[in-house]
């Protein structure tokens, strides 16, 4: 059997951002030899995120963190104490990763209890209100322009999220 013919305008598809043998394009370029002109480019950096040591760093409830980017979106770190308020997301779903704690996700017709290892995806749309009886630590993933208080501004809303 012989191999099937390739097209010869078929081009092999450049190598995904974490890969370390990519080339650096133009703007990826890193304080490091952003600060040394004749400095050979390097990779990307590449390390873990220990999700314990974030959440450590801070007490405030409500306030999402950011711990990570991945092709648009934001992996955040957040701990939550009490009922938030009922709020809906226009264009962005949300996927809430329960790390410790007991978590109740309300929503218009139902609750959900989302305990330690689970997760729940919320839609875009979906009218929801997470609730937390005693502290939770959750992980977020969703787009970097999702609003922590979806359609609702109020004293919790967050605009500028900080990096950890």
């Amino acid at each position: 059997m012989s191999a099937p013919n390739r097209s010869p305008t078929v081009t092999v598809a450049r190598p995904p951002r974490w890969d370390s043998r990519r080339r650096v394009e133009p703007g990826d370029v890193n304080t490091a030899t952003a600060s040394a002109p004749d400095a050979e480019p390097s990779a990307p950096l590449v390390d873990k995120v220990n999700l314990a040591q974030k959440l450590a760093l801070f007490s405030e409830h409500w306030s999402p963190k950011v711990v990570g980017d991945l092709n648009g979106q934001q992996v955040k770190v957040v701990k939550l104490q009490g009922p938030f308020v009922w709020h809906h997301h226009e264009n962005e779903d949300e996927l809430f990763l329960v790390l410790h704690g007991h978590l109740r996700m309300e929503l218009k017709d139902r609750t959900v209890d989302v305990l330690p290892g689970e997760f729940i995806i919320i839609p875009r749309g979906t009218e929801h209100r997470p609730v937390a009886e005693e502290e939770v630590h959750v992980l977020l993933f969703e787009p970097a322009s999702t609003l922590n208080t979806g359609n609702i501004r109020e004293e919790r809303t967050v605009d500028q999220l900080q990096r950890l």
